[in-house]
């Protein structure tokens, strides 16, 4: 019996359609269809016969799928490659390189978006200076799993208020990700573990829908795609080194093996136990270049803020300078660096090990004028004394750079 390739969706009318890729591949559709042309095409009683909901849902499921759920259609997109036992040697040659001394992590996150796609993961970034590393293969390779549960989103369409179309999908993969503004590394962050997420759509209300996505990042910007502090343990930061021996069909050799890999994640034991919400530590996740990164982001304000104290000290010919943190904060925000009074007490009393005073006494205060000219003002508060030695001493070699 041939498939009716309609449905009626509340009131609405649908056709699915399967739109042909360069790839040689299809994605299927939804796509608005006209009663009265359903009518003309197939005759005025067809119409009895196309199946009916009451309405759309996304329950996303890998290997009991289902396109009905309680009378409402599934927009879920169900996986074409039926697991096979097979060999995957490229597959798992090419997880070991992108996963290194981390590869069975690597193999339980693929094999937990696989098995169960609604559990929270960490937000995976693969990061290198290099070319030819495979991170763009990676993304690709995962389109081919995951096809229509997977999508590409630019730095532009990631900030958009509209997210109708990723919103409802597994992974959402970002290339040559930079995301320069602080509300961008915050709503990746509460997305990365929020179960809830308001979908908005061009000329439709916002609605509550339920959310499952998993972010992956790609950049070759190892030390400043992305703003976090030191005790961020929401992102997996892999470098990627570059392919020892670049091989021109190598995504077609691990599509090949698709069914196999499949296969063996279905049959495969994970090697760890769910510890968080994100299933792995923030210990099991680390990288020296999650820490690079971390790194990088301090020394940015470290070092901006040495720059002005010491250019202030030179234009007042002072060998030490008094601040607040209020009063550091507002001369940063004034040079376009980012932070926060938490984080620049903590630098001053932490990194830089000064005291302040006791009590509330007078000071000449730092500002910067609108124009980027340095003045001093009275004021009064529980200063911290910098003195020109220390700055020299330790950011000498920054200030160089």
């Amino acid at each position: 019996m041939k498939t009716i390739p309609y449905i009626r969706v509340g009131t609405t009318y649908y056709k699915l359609v399967k739109a042909p890729t360069i790839s040689g591949h299809f994605n299927e559709l939804l796509v608005t269809w006209n009663a009265h042309i359903i009518k003309q095409d197939h005759g005025k009683d067809f119409l009895s016969k196309v199946p009916k909901y009451d309405g759309f849902t996304c329950i996303p499921s890998h290997i009991d799928f289902k396109k009905e759920h309680h009378n409402f259609y599934n927009i879920y997109s169900p996986l074409q490659s039926i697991p096979k036992k097979g060999s995957i040697k490229n597959t798992l040659s090419f997880i070991d390189h992108v996963f290194g001394k981390q590869k069975e992590l690597g193999l339980d996150y693929l094999q937990l978006l696989y098995l169960r796609p609604t559990q929270i993961l960490p937000i995976l970034c693969l990061v290198s200076k290099e070319r030819s590393t495979g991170k763009s293969t990676f993304l690709k390779w995962l389109k081919e799993i995951f096809e229509n549960n997977l999508t590409y989103l630019t730095n532009d369409s990631f900030g958009s208020q509209f997210n109708a179309d990723w919103t409802n999908k597994l992974l959402i993969c970002i290339d040559e990700v930079l995301f320069n503004k602080e509300e961008l590394t915050e709503r990746i962050k509460y997305l990365s573990t929020t179960n809830r997420n308001k979908l908005e759509a061009k000329g439709k209300d916002k609605r509550e829908v339920e959310f499952f996505g998993k972010f992956i990042l790609c950049s070759n910007n190892e030390e400043n795609f992305i703003k976090i502090d030191a005790n961020e343990t929401r992102f997996w930061i892999r470098k990627i080194p570059s392919l020892k021996k670049e091989e021109t069909n190598f995504l077609e050799l691990l599509i090949q093996e698709i069914p196999a890999f499949l296969y063996f994640l279905i049959n495969r034991k994970l090697k760890t136990n769910q510890a968080t919400r994100m299933w792995f530590t923030s210990k099991e996740i680390y990288t020296p270049a999650l820490n690079k990164l971390i790194k990088h982001n301090r020394n940015r304000v470290e070092k901006e803020l040495a720059s002005i104290l010491l250019s202030a000290m030179d234009k007042f010919e002072l060998d030490s300078i008094d601040i607040c943190p209020i009063d550091a904060l507002h001369i940063l925000n004034k040079t376009r660096v980012r932070t926060d009074l938490t984080q620049l007490r903590r630098l001053l009393k932490k990194e830089w090990k000064l005291e302040n005073q006791k009590n509330s006494n007078s000071y000449q205060k730092i500002t910067i004028w609108s124009n980027g000219e340095i003045n001093m003002e009275d004021a009064k508060g529980r200063y911290f004394s910098v003195q020109k030695q220390f700055l020299t001493k330790n950011f000498d070699e920054l200030m160089t750079d």
